[in-house]
């Protein structure tokens, strides 16, 4: 994997370029990232790793919490010249369908996390090794990572990345996702209230 293309994106947060990952320039959907213009890799920086959500991301699904953490995450990133990596692994590695197919089994009393195994998956199917790449491409070393996944941490730690702080990433729950968070908290170990 390698950096195809670089571009300017100013948003509605503020000032970034937008960065493609991707194996060749054909490949439909790269990995991608927002870099605020005033990063500064000589401190930790602060990084959003968030794993694409169609649902939420873009249709703002009350299913889950993942639009309103790109959100905030965008907002902070901005605030604090920060970076969101914004990977290409839908429905926890799963792909679109297959999200839409553990929505079908939520409906039905599965938890998410049940949802994916009876499907023949486990729980959380991410990987974090495209990250590592991208931020050793970046010139980052340390960051103050922006999750509330404890998983996720000690990945990028196991892979070599100085983790020097866990910045929370906190959404008041709603009706709709509040089964969501609390199966995300209780089974999956997120360091949610």
């Amino acid at each position: 994997m390698q950096r195809q293309v670089q571009a300017f994106l100013p948003t509605d947060w503020g000032n970034f370029n937008i960065l493609a990952y991707a194996n060749s320039p054909d490949e439909l959907t790269p990995h991608l990232v927002l870099v605020h213009e005033k990063m500064d890799t000589s401190q930790p920086v602060l990084v959003r790793i968030h794993s694409e959500c169609m649902t939420g991301d873009v249709f703002h699904s009350r299913r889950c919490d993942c639009g309103e953490q790109l959100d905030r995450a965008l907002d902070l990133a901005a605030e604090q010249g920060g970076v969101v990596i914004y990977l290409r692994q839908e429905g926890r590695g799963i792909g679109l369908i297959n999200k839409l197919k553990a929505y079908n089994l939520q409906d039905k009393g599965f938890d998410t996390a049940s949802a994916n195994t009876h499907l023949g998956f486990e729980v959380d199917s991410r990987h974090y090794d495209l990250a590592v790449e991208i931020l050793q491409d970046l010139g980052i070393q340390q960051i103050r990572l922006l999750t509330n996944n404890p998983l996720k941490i000690n990945e990028l730690e196991r892979l070599g990345i100085e983790v020097v702080s866990r910045e929370p990433i906190i959404i008041e729950p709603k009706k709709e996702n509040a089964a969501y968070l609390r199966t995300k908290r209780e089974l999956m170990g997120h360091l949610l209230r």
